[in-house]
């Protein structure tokens, strides 16, 4: 495991297990908002996405937390392990809520964006099961060098990230 790409519904928790999953594996963590994200939530172009992208995962090792679909393909073709975080939507939601009212006005995700939360978003978590997770799956059925990790629950994350061990980059 060497180049992992972690993908999950807002609020699942991404960027915490990538960060765990850094610190027991040593691996290089790559937070993709924050390479997307302009100052003022600005949206980086999808040609522009691809390519940075592209030279974010040049590296022979890294961990790599992010969904955008339209982008999957870039990550896909790098990555040898793939995680997908599965909770609840009522908790993703719980989640998402927690952390914009915990962090109100600081740019956590990324430079220039103070945290934010809005009914479109919060419409995309409900929905993911059904709306994004089937071209999740069609990307990763696309790759079939992919090692997938589907972990459903705490309980499953945790036991993941407890059998983590360094890795040698």
């Amino acid at each position: 495991m060497q180049r992992v790409a972690i993908v999950g519904p807002g609020g699942v928790g991404k960027s915490t297990f990538a960060r765990e999953l850094g610190r027991r594996t040593g691996l290089p963590v790559i937070h993709l908002d924050r390479h997307f994200w302009k100052p003022g939530w600005v949206e980086t172009s999808r040609e522009e996405w691809a390519a940075r992208q592209a030279d974010l995962l040049a590296a022979d090792a890294w961990i790599a937390d992010g969904n955008y679909g339209g982008t999957l393909k870039v990550r896909f073709l790098r990555a040898d392990t793939v995680v997908v975080l599965t909770l609840p939507r009522g908790r993703c939601i719980i989640r998402a809520l927690r952390r914009t009212l915990g962090n109100r006005g600081q740019a956590v995700q990324a430079e220039g964006c103070p945290e934010r939360i809005d009914a479109e978003f919060l419409r995309w978590i409900w929905n993911y099961p059904t709306n994004s997770r089937p071209r999740l799956d069609a990307a990763i059925a696309a790759h079939p060098h992919l090692r997938v990790v589907d972990l459903a629950s705490t309980a499953a994350a945790r036991a993941f990230l407890d059998s983590a061990r360094p890795t040698d980059t």
